[in-house]
């Protein structure tokens, strides 16, 4: 399909025009591997991705055609499938960016299931994932590409319950050398396997997958204590890159810069499908892409030498992007969409001011397949997430817990978002014994996916009104407050425990926790080394511990998050202005449309303005209006 074919989406009107036709009428992929076959028969030799090596030498990229992917596919799906993948086996692949790791997740949805998996998991919640998925072959990172990675994963084998582990070359560098391997563990180059098979198969070696065929397995989050794994199937990923398109997922001869890491559901449907649908080229920036801290220092330069339309990244990249002076010729750059996590108006508005860019919002969750709305070029709109993407059906309504029952709000209320249409996954995944299912379990009624995300739709258009559910999102990722909280309350002197998260500049948000105690049993440092045993993922061990008396309630007896956000927030800013020799500031927080909002007085209420810009927070001077 080219881009001329395609039908706009700039507007409500376009929205409902689109929706007119049938999606069952229109000529779309329904299967990645139907994506990327036209893709190929279209655009044989145009350029799919651009894969740069070293960020340092941005120049210098390994160009790979939409012909050359649908080849490695081929030659990789034959290799999984030597191996005994079938259609309903999964593959586990960790790795940092690469071409071969995007090829391997697209042969893997082709003959199974691709199980894409956060590298930054350790051992204990990598084992659980992937005895849920029924993995046996695991796709990594060679000794070349990341050797901390390798060796992890070569010792940890016996714990994941993996029989084999590929290995992955660096771009432009092929390996040879002898792998290292392990009692009972099979350890092989992924071009050693692609050598032994078919020299150049053009096909698949078994039948192609069909629209509601699994396709991959998602986890919910880096460092949730008991990670989630949600099921797509073809249809969710390839409508959903179809609908991308729409929204401005590229065009024949523009770029689009792909930062973000392959596990994560946006690099792989944002940046690496939907410009697929009109032979669009992505420019993925070194392994670690935007976790690279070589990037930011060129990435304007890099902006300039590529020219891409679009990129998508999570609200930290761009505030760590607002902070380095702009030093190359950017005109090209129209669409830099903002996902994953709320966007904090300060973030926005620097960005703006460093830049002249707007940054477009968009809204979605891994069980919807990633996105839900996106904002067309030129029609962001305060207080909006986007326009709905086609023939998804949003609605804000009260649901009742108990029953299960559905009452739709008018227009403009705030409720619950519950999403319906063809990207709402197969479920979560189930195991019980060597039976593996979807389900799900509350998580969709009567049809419609439950977000937990407050907000309301008006004219086609989403505005969010904060979470239900007070997850902690630290860099796109989400924490479970539960995982903190449980692990506070093992201690044998902590009667109570709540975990929130307290602005940050570079994570947007850390996990931060209250206690109260039965007598004077326990320290601070004794509680924040406790946390730090009993939680296995780093990222979700609270920076501090506070001890309060008594942890606010609501009226049914529940923490009430707000006040111990506002508090942390706070206290935090307090002591950077105080070691910043600012004592003569007021700092008051509190939420405003389930936003916080700093509010800042005194005669040096500017300076320390100044001191605090870069936290993903509204802050305000005594002599600022407020909003109405």
């Amino acid at each position: 399909m080219t881009a001329a074919e395609l039908p706009q989406l700039a507007s409500v009107d376009d929205l409902r025009a689109i929706e007119r036709v049938p999606l069952v009428d229109r000529d779309i992929a329904l299967t990645t591997y139907e994506l990327l076959d036209r893709a190929a028969r279209h655009r044989h030799d145009r350029p799919c991705a651009l894969w740069i090596p070293d960020a340092a030498a941005f120049e210098e990229n390994v160009p790979v055609t939409y012909g050359e992917l649908r080849d490695r596919v081929h030659r990789i799906a034959h290799a999984l499938h030597g191996l005994g993948v079938g259609r309903a086996d999964a593959v586990t692949l960790m790795a940092p960016n690469c071409s071969d790791l995007l090829a391997a997740t697209l042969a893997a949805e082709a003959v199974g299931i691709a199980a894409p998996m956060n590298a930054a998991l350790d051992v204990r919640h990598a084992a659980h994932i992937i005895r849920l998925t029924g993995s046996r072959v695991l796709v990594t990172a060679g000794p070349e590409l990341d050797e901390a990675l390798w060796k992890r994963l070569l010792d940890g084998a016996g714990d994941l319950g993996i029989d084999v582990l590929v290995a992955l070359s660096p771009d432009g560098d092929r390996a040879t050398t002898a792998l290292e391997t392990r009692p009972g563990l099979r350890t092989v180059r992924l071009d050693d396997l692609v050598a032994a098979g078919p020299a150049a198969p053009t096909s698949l070696p078994q039948a192609p997958p069909s629209p509601d065929d699994l396709a991959a397995f998602f986890h919910t989050g880096g460092t949730t204590g008991t990670p989630k794994v949600a099921a797509h199937t073809h249809r969710n990923q390839a409508v959903m890159a179809w609908s991308l398109a729409l929204a401005g997922g590229g065009e024949p001869g523009r770029t689009i810069v792909a930062g973000l890491p392959l596990f994560h559901v946006n690099a792989l449907l944002v940046t690496a499908l939907a410009p697929m649908v009109t032979g669009a080229t992505a420019i993925w920036p070194s392994p670690l892409g935007y976790r690279d801290p070589h990037l930011y220092s060129v990435f304007w330069r890099l902006v300039e030498h590529y020219r891409p339309r679009a990129m998508s990244a999570v609200p930290t990249v761009y505030s760590f992007l607002s902070a380095v002076p702009v030093d190359a010729d950017i005109s090209s750059l129209e669409l830099p969409v903002v996902g994953a996590a709320p966007l904090p108006e300060q973030v926005g508005r620097a960005f703006a001011r460093a830049t002249g860019l707007e940054l477009h919002e968009g809204y979605g969750l891994t069980e919807g397949t990633c996105a839900t709305s996106a904002t067309p070029i030129g029609d962001v709109r305060a207080g909006s997430v986007g326009l709905r993407l086609p023939y998804q059906k949003v609605v804000a309504a009260d649901v009742d817990d108990a029953t299960g029952q559905v009452r739709e709000l008018p227009a403009g209320q705030t409720g619950e978002l519950l999403i319906s249409g063809p990207t709402v996954f197969a479920g979560y995944l189930r195991r019980d014994g060597d039976r593996r299912w979807t389900e799900r379990d509350g998580s969709v009624v009567d049809g419609r996916l439950r977000t937990g995300d407050l907000g309301f739709v008006q004219e086609e258009r989403i505005h969010l009104r904060g979470r239900q559910k007070d997850v902690i999102i630290r860099g796109g990722h989400n924490i479970d407050p539960a995982v903190v909280e449980d692990a506070l309350l093992g201690h044998p002197a902590v009667t109570g425990a709540a975990a929130v998260g307290r602005p940050d500049r570079g994570a947007g948000e850390i996990p931060v926790a209250f206690v109260t105690l039965a007598g004077t049993g326990a320290t601070v440092e004794e509680l924040t080394a406790w946390a730090a045993r009993h939680i296995s993922e780093p990222a979700a061990r609270p920076r501090t511990v506070t001890v309060l008396d008594a942890i606010p309630l609501t009226e049914i007896g529940k923490p009430f998050k707000p006040a111990l956000r506002e508090a942390a927030a706070a206290r935090h800013f307090r002591e950077e202005l105080a070691a910043c020799g600012i004592d003569d500031a007021a700092v008051r927080t509190e939420h405003e449309g389930g936003r916080l909002v700093v509010q800042l007085s005194g005669a040096a209420a500017v300076r320390a303005a100044d001191v605090l810009h870069g936290y993903g927070v509204e802050i305000r001077t005594a002599d600022e209006r407020t909003d109405p």
